[in-house]
């Protein structure tokens, strides 16, 4: 039995950050450092008092999955078209598919969990629907 890479993180000891998108804030849940390097997991909440703007991207990615915990957001997915998530949706984002966000409620919060945890993102220049 071993415990490495065990670990534990708490609501109530949560510090959000910027990150990726200037919209949005993102609570570290420590899983990058426990696997070292080979998954990340964050929380992700709207950002109080940012603008909102996206342009079609995609990841460099092995997995990636969301789970909206609050609110709604709004995607337009290569080949899918529009897909709203709302709190209880989940969606996998297959690796490199090209989207852009197209809105969310200013209560949105969602768990991301990505393979690689240091995945790369790339401006594409359109999303085909």
């Amino acid at each position: 039995m071993t415990t490495l890479g065990f670990t534990v993180t708490h609501a109530k000891n949560a510090a959000f950050e910027r990150g990726l998108r200037s919209f949005f804030e993102y609570r570290d849940l420590g899983i990058q450092q426990a696997t070292d390097g080979r998954i990340n997991a964050h929380v992700i909440r709207a950002a109080a008092g940012t603008e909102f703007s996206s342009q079609p991207h995609l990841h460099k990615t092995t997995f990636q999955l969301v789970y909206v915990l609050k609110g709604w957001i709004e995607f337009e997915y290569e080949g899918q078209g529009t897909v709203r998530l709302e709190a209880g949706s989940c969606v996998y984002q297959p690796p490199e598919i090209r989207h852009r966000e197209l809105g969310h409620s200013p209560d949105v919060e969602m768990i991301e969990i990505v393979m690689p945890g240091d995945f790369k993102t790339e401006e594409v220049n359109a999303v085909e629907p």
